[in-house]
């Protein structure tokens, strides 16, 4: 038996969550609505950028969620895979631009021991 670290939501969970606070659950999915609406935006656009997020945060059921939502709104399989690459770059490139926190510590370190 294979178990997962991440439950299957389902929908008693979401029945749940309404139960135990229904007005931040009705709020929050009121929220969603909004942001993912056609806007500026296109609601595929909106959804390729949701699969690019999520991917960074690493939330499962956002990658799932978004990536089946952009295919719905008629995203390819390649327009995917390239927002996929993009978070994966943003990602890399933060790790390269913070290195500058730890050059300058190391600065700091190397003036005070030699100073």
């Amino acid at each position: 038996m294979s178990e997962s670290l991440y439950p299957q939501s389902t929908a008693k969970h979401g029945q749940e969550r309404q139960r135990l606070t229904p007005d931040a659950a009705e709020a929050f999915k009121a929220f969603s609505r909004a942001v993912f609406a056609e806007g500026a935006l296109s609601e595929k656009t909106k959804q390729l950028i949701a699969v690019a997020v999520a991917h960074v945060t690493q939330c499962p059921y956002c990658i799932k969620g978004h990536a089946d939502g952009a295919l719905k709104k008629g995203a390819t399989a390649e327009e995917i895979m390239e927002a996929i690459w993009v978070a994966a770059e943003m990602r890399a490139g933060a790790a390269y631009a913070h290195s500058a926190i730890t050059l300058e510590t190391l600065s700091k370190h190397q003036e005070t021991n030699n100073g």
